[in-house]
């Protein structure tokens, strides 16, 4: 029986994997671990998977046993092992190579640039001098970001120079900063700064068969600051700013050595033509992939799995649109949450998707400053586009939290780490849902 190991995710991807007939292996960080999968996995480790120390000797074990052939996640978090893996015991799929140049920011400026494809420049960050030297040879606005971070976090445009010195203090306060959900297994190291790029950005969700790309998706973008506020599926742009879009991330998939698999492209189309903003080599957040599922009939976690072992069609072409889907997240006031009304309401109309709240009563709101500070999500699907995204604005208006302030109170401390050679304790570094 083909086997296949996931590493991470959601029970889902397990069940689909096992309705295909696979033998599925899970290892699964503990903290993320759903009593459900049980009913599907054939074997299942627990373990902080994103430890290669403690990944290695599992993964060797796992082989050994179960005899998986093929590794596949579908979390940012997992990617680099899974490359990892793939090298170690040498089975098709990914390198750690390849994975390491969609983790890393400033590897993969360095690739494009090699590649001849497009030149953004980008420099390693340690003193706010070095943003200044970069701000006067490139000018500005310029952003600071960190090399390897995720949902926006750390993410800043840096509009002038006078700017400086204020932003380097904030960021480097994250390197410290206890913060509590998903975030915390995002430990801020390293900086970049890059040029900032103008015009509208998209997402885009590709699917690779053998070093052929398959753009799947485009996804409008929408935006408050860094943060991304809403997505809207298809794209509502012109056909020619369309096409080169496609050639563009094609052509980037090809200089970044992808030969199989999910990508989820962001892209600008700047006033100089298509830039890349950054990049992953697996699914894409914020419910995209529902999105995608529900416009195109593409369903990019069963192709995950499925593929590999040759128990899905492979695309010619890109999937004909069905419709329109949209999504918008939900927001409020600081403070804490005393209470939330019009959700019920709001998921019983026939075009809804879905109504994900991410707070409850007593859950604290912070102020709007990355992904992880969102609230909630509407996801609404309509015959096109813009159907989609009128109704999700309108219903938007009929889910009310309310906060009421709350009361100040010292920041957490960072934790006091032991001596150099004693025992630390582990911290897991895992991701988003």
């Amino acid at each position: 029986m083909d086997t296949i190991l996931i590493i991470g995710g959601r029970p889902h991807t397990v069940r689909k994997a096992k309705e295909l007939g696979l033998r599925v292996v899970l290892m699964q960080h503990p903290e993320f671990y759903a009593p459900e999968v049980a009913g599907f996995a054939d074997g299942i480790l627990l373990a902080d998977y994103t430890d290669w120390e403690v990944a290695r000797p599992l993964a060797l074990a796992a082989h050994e046993a179960w005899g998986f052939s093929r590794v596949v996640s579908l979390v940012d978090q997992a990617m680099q092992n899974v490359g990892r893996i793939n090298d170690l015991l040498g089975l098709p799929g990914t390198s750690h190579a390849v994975s390491h140049r969609f983790f890393d920011k400033l590897a993969m400026r360095r690739r494009l640039e090699a590649s001849g494809l497009e030149a953004v420049a980008a420099e390693p960050v340690e003193h706010p001098d070095d943003i200044r030297a970069f701000g006067a040879e490139h000018g500005y606005p310029l952003v600071l970001k960190p090399v390897d971070g995720t949902g926006s976090r750390g993410v800043t445009v840096i509009g002038k120079a006078g700017e400086i010195d204020e932003v380097w203090k904030r960021s480097e306060e994250l390197r410290s900063t206890v913060v509590t959900g998903p975030a915390r297994f995002y430990p801020v190291d390293r900086f970049v700064v890059e040029e900032y790029i103008d015009g509208p950005e998209y997402a885009v969700e590709s699917f690779s068969f053998g070093g052929r790309h398959i753009v799947v998706g485009i996804t409008e973008k929408l935006s408050a600051g860094v943060v991304e506020v809403g997505h809207a599926e298809p794209a509502m742009m012109p056909p020619d700013a369309e096409a080169a879009l496609i050639g563009h991330i094609t052509a980037f998939l090809d200089a970044m050595g992808l030969r199989d698999g999910n990508a989820c492209t962001e892209i600008k189309m700047s006033s100089r033509g298509p830039r890349i903003i950054e990049s992953q080599d697996r699914v894409p957040g914020d419910r995209v992939m529902d999105l995608v599922e529900q416009v195109y009939g593409f369903d990019m976690e069963l192709y995950s799995v499925g593929w590999p072992f040759g128990l899905l069609p492979e695309l010619t072409e890109r999937p004909p649109v069905r419709c329109g889907a949209a999504t918008r997240f939900l927001s409020a006031d600081p403070g804490t949450v005393t209470a939330i009304e019009g959700v019920e309401e709001t998921a019983a109309h026939p075009d809804v998707l879905d109504v994900a709240m991410e707070v409850g009563i007593g859950d604290e709101v912070k102020a709007l400053e990355d992904n992880y500070d969102r609230i909630g999500q509407l996801l609404t699907t309509g015959p096109d586009a813009a159907a989609a995204v009128e109704l999700c604005d309108r219903l938007l208006t009929s889910i009310t939290v309310t906060t009421a302030p709350t009361p100040a109170h010292p920041p957490t401390p960072a934790p006091t780490l032991p001596p150099e050679g004693a025992d630390r304790p582990e911290t897991p570094t895992t991701a988003k849902a």
